[in-house]
Formats: structure tokens, sequence, C-alpha cells
């Protein structure tokens, strides 16, 4: 059927209903700025947030590329859509009845916009039904239940319309179907009744249960919580799903927190109904619930829209239970908190308490006060991997260093790895200052495996690994033939953050590092003197050719213990014509080495990236941009590496060994 047009009052009473910023935030991360909103710009490949959103204006504009316009603009330009389409998608969003020229259209859009319209108001009244029997002597029981044992204030029992659902198995049917005439089909479509497995007849969804209420962000009722007065199983009855009612995108309560969430620039997020209740009868108004699921992407991201700084705040019942909904909770935003696009801490109360218990026998300012104190939601990941462990078995304590190395692996930035392995070596380490700067080695070189080894493997080809096999190999015989050389090395490989990646190769990384240790009071060993010794090398190269240590008699000490793996390595210890010329030319070798070996993460990473962004749905408009940018941050740094691997004639003769061949 082709998309009929818009009746020119339809369209217009769109455009009074439409906000911009409600718009382009499902598509773009908004940062409040001012007045204003910025954001990366959906329609170019941008870098920097030179995207901005205008609420007094409901205008977007992009100062790098120029994009701008209204809201309908926005869509049609992002999703490549025709004007009569997207108004459409935006009639049905803003319940706006549609008129068209053809009137055979115009009613199936009617009825379905009415349809919504009939369930709204069906709830409303439900609501408010609850509500009357709450305060009849029926609902006594459950009245008495809210305040004494929840302590709620009449206002607050207002505030969050609280109900009761009676008793009887036919009592609300016989108030919406026999006395408001409401069809019995239309009653069920909202989640309200059930038909009997016997297929004559309907009965209450909610009987003898404390109702709660939920709304969507315009404050319309979309469904209900139901908990039970007995000891009726389930403890919480929730409404099925609906034309209006889908738990995995609503937060109970945001409809009430979301101007304190921007006002105090942070979202609290509890497990439970009464916790989001107790919370805001004590004055804490920025906290919301998920209903019974996991906090999903798509819930944070509603919350995203409402704080600049993107803080958020987990704050789970402390059991196993709550626990493991936390855990669940990281790890579906976990993508974002890594990025760094959102401030996630999580709190955990003392003693196992909701904030609902805590609240019973504690201040608002107390409960603040540990809000504040919460720790990042990596910090609070760590302390689980660790908790419950006795790090003085073996077993235990390396089923916590696995968990922590998995952890710190995807961390993308590198000084922010250097913090958390120092602070995670003097956690395992109990105070041991020795042992800590040895686990803070081996967690270093652990966490670099974690990055991609292993994973990384299904996006590496035989060039590559040709390629791998190659530059490892001319570090390692470089390192063990040219003595003077070897700081050059260690400082190239960790300013590229590299690491040896073919299993031979570290194994024998290993075994150097551990010979040296041993031959220079431990490799790395203890802050200051580790520093002196490579300040020193730095500053007078000369020094360890004088006495170098001899590495490669004392590794071929080693190869009655390891014969299988050195027996690989035997080629490392001999110099061939090629290899001497790569002594010669060390640095250029070092520079072209290392630069090969970044290329190739780069290119596994930028694989990646594509196979990500070839699965992500075209609606996701704002992952698709970001898999982008990655994708064109990766092959631009490949061209860079491509450069730097090329030796060229002015290379060879600048080179400061030239001289000594001279000589």
């Amino acid at each position: 059927m082709d998309i009929p047009r818009l009746h020119p009052d339809t369209i217009e009473q769109i455009k009074q209903r439409l906000d911009i910023v409600d718009v382009v935030s499902e598509y773009v991360v908004l940062r409040k700025q001012g007045k204003d909103f910025v954001g990366l710009c959906p329609f170019h490949d941008d870098k920097s947030p030179s995207f901005t959103v205008s609420p007094s204006k409901q205008f977007y504009y992009c100062f790098s590329c120029g994009a701008g316009g209204n809201a309908i603009k926005f869509l049609m330009e992002l999703g490549k859509r025709p004007f009569s389409e997207v108004m459409l998608d935006l009639a049905r969003r803003y319940q706006v009845p549609v008129q068209t020229l053809k009137p055979e259209e115009r009613q199936e859009f009617q009825r379905q916009v009415s349809l919504r319209e009939q369930l709204y108001e069906i709830l409303a009244l439900t609501a408010r039904f609850y509500e009357h029997a709450l305060q009849q002597p029926q609902g006594k029981v459950a009245l008495e239940y809210l305040q004494t044992k929840r302590r709620l204030s009449k206002d607050t029992i207002q505030q969050f319309q609280l109900g009761y659902a009676p008793g009887g198995w036919e009592t609300l049917y016989g108030y919406l179907v026999e006395q408001k005439h409401y069809p019995t089909e239309l009653v069920e479509q909202a989640g309200l009744l059930v038909p009997r497995k016997t297929g004559e007849g309907y009965y209450d969804r909610f009987r003898d249960r404390l109702m709660i209420p939920i709304h969507d962000l315009q404050g319309r009722v979309v469904g209900f919580g139901g908990r039970t007065l007995t000891d009726e199983q389930p403890k919480y009855l929730n409404s099925p799903e609906t034309e209006l009612f889908d738990k995995g995108k609503l937060l109970f309560g945001l409809d009430k927190a979301r101007a304190t969430i921007a006002k105090q620039d942070q979202a609290i997020v509890v497990e439970g109904y009464f916790d989001v209740i107790a919370l805001h009868h004590a004055g804490i108004t920025n906290a919301v619930a998920s209903m019974g699921t996991a906090l999903s992407s798509a819930q944070v991201k509603q919350l995203l829209r409402y704080t600049e700084s993107r803080r958020i705040v987990l704050n789970f019942d402390a059991d196993r239970a709550g626990t493991q909904a936390a855990e669940r909770a990281v790890g579906e935003v976990e993508t974002l908190a890594y990025r760094g696009d959102i401030q996630l801490r999580v709190l955990n109360i003392p003693d196992g308490k909701d904030p609902d218990e805590f609240l019973q026998h504690h201040t608002a300012d107390q409960y603040q006060k540990l809000l504040d104190q919460a720790p990042l939601w990596l910090d609070w990941q760590i302390e689980q991997a660790i908790a419950d462990k006795d790090l003085k078995q073996a077993d235990q304590f390396q089923e916590a260093v696995q968990a922590i190395v998995k952890l710190l692996g995807s961390l993308p930035n590198a000084p922010l790895r250097t913090h958390y392995i120092h602070h995670c070596a003097e956690r395992l380490s109990d105070g041991d200052s020795r042992l800590m700067l040895r686990l803070e080695e081996d967690l270093r070189l652990q966490v670099r495996g974690e990055r991609w080894h292993g994973r990384s493997h299904k996006w590496q080809t035989r060039s590559d690994r040709n390629l791998l096999e190659e530059s490892e190999a001319q570090l390692l015989r470089l390192y063990l033939h040219a003595p003077d050389q070897r700081s050059a090395i260690i400082i190239a490989m960790e300013e590229r953050d590299l690491e040896f990646s073919l299993a031979h190769h570290r194994f024998l990384w290993r075994q150097i590092a551990e010979l040296e240790g041993e031959g220079e009071g431990e490799r790395g060993r203890e802050g200051e003197e580790a520093g002196s010794n490579l300040e020193d090398t730095i500053q007078n190269p000369k020094s360890k050719i004088q006495n170098p240590p001899d590495l490669i008699a004392l590794l071929q000490d080693r190869c009655t213990d390891y014969p299988g793996e050195m027996a690989r390595l035997y080629p490392l210890f001999q110099l061939d014509e090629k290899a001497k010329r790569d002594i010669l030319r060390a640095p250029l070798t070092i520079r072209a080495a290392t630069a090969a070996m970044e290329r190739i993460m780069c290119e596994k990473r930028c694989r990646h990236f594509e196979q990500l962004w070839e699965q992500t749905d075209a609606s996701t408009a704002q992952e698709l941009d970001y898999y982008q940018q990655k994708i064109y941050a990766e092959k631009r740094r490949i061209a860079e590496l491509d450069r730097e691997r090329q030796v060229t004639f002015v290379d060879l003769v600048q080179a400061p060994w030239v001289g000594d061949l001279r000589d």
C-alpha cells in the first residue's frame, strides 16, 4: 500500500508535540552544555562533539559538516526515509489522530491510535479503583502494612497511587465490564483479566494484593505490580507484556525521578518498587528501579539522557541474588563503561540491607554518605573476584587472578591499566612488598596477553602470522646479540603497549626476565632501583656493553630443562648475514619491527570492528557510528605504521652507525 498523504492538521499537531531532544537522543548520546546539548554528529565521522541540539529553537546543527534542521529532517536524513513515512511513525509515537486524504487509510490508523487511548483509559480507571479500595474496610490490612511496616506517609501513598486489589475472583471484572461496559477483550489486552482454562469466562489477574501502578514518562499508567499480603507465590506479580507495557524498556519511578536526576546529575538504580518508594519518601528522589528483570542497556541509555556527567549508581541487595543482578547489569553496559560513556558505581549497603531496610533505621544523610563512597564498577568487580577466597590456597588464588586479568584486559586506556595492575598487586600480595612487585610484573604480562592473545587469533591471517614471526624474532635476536640495544627494545615495546604473542617467543622472554632478575637483583625489582638501572642504561648505554650478562650461554644451559620449547629457539642464538645487518642498523630494525607488531594488532582490531559493524542493526545509529569511528582510527594508524616500517635511503645515510662502518 502506498504511504498516504497526511492532512495538514495532522502534520501541524505532530510538529507541536515533537521534542527534538527526545527524538535525537535515541540515536545520539547527548551531553548538556549550557542551554543546549552536544554530541558526535551521526552524519559524518565526528571525532569530537560538533553536533548541537537546541531545545529552545527545536533545531540541530553540526559545526563540522553543516548538517542542520528540525526533528523531522533529522529522521528523514538519518534513515533516508520519505517525509510521509517519518510523519506516520511520529503520529503513532505521540498518539496524534491521523487524517489522510484516503478515508479507508484514516480508519485503520485511527483504529490503532484509538486502541491505545482506550487501554490508557482502562488502566487509569483501574488505578483509581484500587486506590479507592485501599481506603475501604477490605483494604485495611494493606493500608496498615503501608503505614506500619513500610512507614509511608499519606502523601507518599497518594503520590505513587498505591492501592489494593480486592480478593474476589471477578471484582474488577464486574466493575470494568459489567458496570463500565468495557469490552472483555479490551480489558484482557490491558493485562487485567485472565481467561479461564475451561474456556468460559475470565477472572481478575490481581486478587488480594497491594497494588503499585507503573507509569510511563508521561505519567500515564501502563501496568501494575502486585505484592502479596499472604504467603501466596509469587511474592510480586507484574502485568504481562501488552501494547503499552514492556518491562524491559520501562523504569519504575522515572517519571517522578528524571527532574531530580538532571538537577543532581546522578541516577540511583535499585531492585524493588518499595526501595524506590522508600527513597523518595526520605527525600532522595533520583531513584528508579528495573522491574524484576536485569537492567538492560536500553534502560541505561534512557537514564543517560538526564545526567550530563552520566553518573549512575547501582544499589542492589548485597545478598547472592542482588550481587548476581548487579553483575548482570554491569555486563549489559560494560562496553559503555569501558569506553568511558558512563560513570558507573556499585553500592552494597553493609549487613546486606536493601535501601528500604536501611532507611527504616538510618537517615537520608547517612544513605547519601554511602552513595558518595560507592566504588567504581571496576573496583567493585575486583573486590567480588577476591571476596570469599582464601588467597593462601593456590587454586583459589589462581581463580582470583584469572578473573582480575579478564577484567583489566578489556580496559582500553594504558595508564588506567597500569593503575589497576598496581592496585590489584597490592590487594593480592597482602602487604608483602617483594611479592607485590613480582605480582605486578606477572599481572602486567597476563593482562597484555588477555587483551588480544587467544581471542584475537580468529582475526589473524596467515600473512599476519608470518610477519609476526619475523618481527618478534628480529627483536629477540637483537636483544640477545646487542646488549646495548636492550633498553631501547624495552622502551619501544612499552611505548606501543606490545607483548610477544607467539608462544615460543613468550616463553623465551619469560626466561630472559628470570635470568636477568637473578643477575641484576631481580629485573624490574622494587621501584627506585629498577628505575635507576633503566635510567643508567638510557643515559650511558655503553655501560651495559662492557659487562653484559651472557644471556645466550645462560639460556642454553636451560635447554636441558625445556628441550621442547627451546628447540624452536636455537635459530635465534645464531647470526646469519641478515641478522648481522639488523644489528648494524639496530634503531631502524627496532622501529620497523615494533611498527609491524603494532600494525598486526591494528589489523585484527579493524577486522573485529568491521564484523561488529556488519552485525549491528541499522537502526542503532549510535553503535554504528562508534564502530565506524573505530575502523577509521585503526586504518589511519595502519597507514602511519606503514610509513614507519619503510627504511628509506635517507634513513640509511643519516643513521648514527654509518660513521662506524666508514671507520
